[in-house]
């Protein structure tokens, strides 16, 4: 399998976003028939002394867990991207560095988005529980569902809330990160971060000079010293696009920028495939709700975005949930990956459809596009409502808004 390609996270804050907003997007660029699924978690205590069984290894579990609703690959435990019930977004991205990323199995970057949103209510908590279960378990195992090769990265967050981001950039247990509070901001496939550091492992510095990677008089720039020669460049397309919005990037705008083939923000190539994708609205005045969208599907050109509001007793969407195998799955067998079972959803499945047409039948094609564009259109105006109303939002109003989202999907498929 070649390289993966950049698959790229966005964070917009005023005053480059509109109406108090922080808007958060990334497309996932995974191997092209690699499934994901949408699903939730509820909140929930947990007995001193259990564990969690992750991807690949179990952990101590923490007393309690926030809510989350998550966009992963179907194999896995952990997520590509996702948030949690107070308004927390993390998303991965798999870097390469001078550093060889681990074979042995501990956790992967992907567990550690879902264990930050599990158990960080700020994006400054998340990051805090990533560090420390970097340096208590360390990171390594299989990116892919591959029982031909191991295919072994570091990692690189954008950690996100109402107030601030964080870019968390790691290899093995070694870190740095980055706090923001305003402008655009992008992080893809390469290490972005240079002087400006806000918080680092406490060793970062004696550990590069030990491997004589640094020598201590120069400024100490994370990425030329963690990079491979020549590769701590800038691979951010799309932050042009967002900045020219001036103080308008909305929840359109990023969708808008997820799109886009030709900058190659939107993967579409022989080996790999925007598989999924998720654009995240905070508003930074706390008595609004946080809005997530995701598409379920892959390439968000020809998918579209469905929203997700955080209530008590929100209905759970088997129609995005890939069928469970459990202990038979070839993923939790030793050794792994020997099969690979079908992992395609419902709504997947009716996407597969849907794509037959519009490259079979062009013109019944892009009349079903209309529709369904016209659908998600509908969708971000009723959404933009609850954000500008005053009345406190009913419950009630959206406890059912996913399910409905994607069951109204399916019926225009069918």
């Amino acid at each position: 399998m070649a390289a993966a390609p950049p698959s790229y996270c966005f964070v917009a804050f005023p005053p480059c976003s509109k109406d108090g907003l922080v808007v958060f997007g990334k497309n996932s660029a995974r191997p092209r028939d690699e499934v994901q699924e949408v699903v939730y978690f509820a909140a929930a205590d947990h007995d001193p002394g259990s564990k969690v069984e992750c991807t690949y290894i179990e952990i101590e579990q923490v007393p309690k867990t926030h809510a989350v609703v998550l966009s992963r690959p179907s194999w896995l435990w952990g997520a590509e991207m996702g948030a949690n019930e107070h308004g927390v977004c993390v998303a991965n991205e798999a870097v390469v560095t001078r550093e060889p990323a681990s074979e042995s199995e501990a956790l992967l970057g992907m567990d550690l988005v879902r264990l930050g949103l599990e158990r960080g209510a700020t994006a400054k908590e998340a990051l805090d529980v990533i560090v420390a279960l970097l340096e208590e378990h360390g990171q390594g195992g299989n990116y892919y569902e591959d029982g031909s090769s191991c295919h072994t990265f570091q990692s690189a967050f954008l950690i996100v809330d109402r107030n601030e981001a964080w870019i968390l950039e790691t290899s093995g247990k070694y870190w740095a990160a980055e706090k923001i509070t305003e402008g655009v901001k992008c992080i893809c496939n390469q290490l972005s971060l240079t002087t400006k550091i806000d918080a680092e492992h406490p060793e970062l510095r004696n550990y590069v000079r030990s491997q004589g990677w640094w020598n201590g008089d120069s400024d100490f720039n994370f990425s030329e010293v963690f990079s491979l020669a020549d590769d701590h460049l800038v691979c951010c397309s799309g932050k042009e696009s967002l900045e020219k919005q001036g103080g308008d990037v909305s929840a359109q705008a990023m969708i808008d920028v997820l799109r886009d083939k030709d900058s190659g923000v939107c993967v579409d190539s022989e080996s790999f495939l925007t598989t999924a994708s998720i654009v995240s609205v905070l508003p930074q005045d706390p008595s609004f709700p946080c809005v997530h969208y995701f598409t379920g599907t892959p390439d968000p050109s020809r998918s579209i975005f469905k929203p997700f509001i955080f209530v008590d007793d929100v209905k759970l969407v088997p129609k995005v949930q890939s069928p469970s195998f459990g202990d038979d799955d070839p993923a939790k067998k030793i050794p792994r990956f020997q099969e690979k079972p079908d992992r395609r959803h419902e709504l997947y499945k009716a996407h597969e459809w849907a794509r037959s047409l519009l490259e079979n039948d062009q013109d019944k094609g892009q009349k079903l596009m209309r529709i369904m564009l016209e659908l998600e259109k509908q969708g971000l105006e009723a959404m933009e409502d609850i954000l500008t109303r005053t009345e406190v939002l009913d419950p009630a109003e959206v406890v059912d808004l996913f399910y409905d989202c994607v069951d109204t999907e399916l019926k225009f498929f069918k």
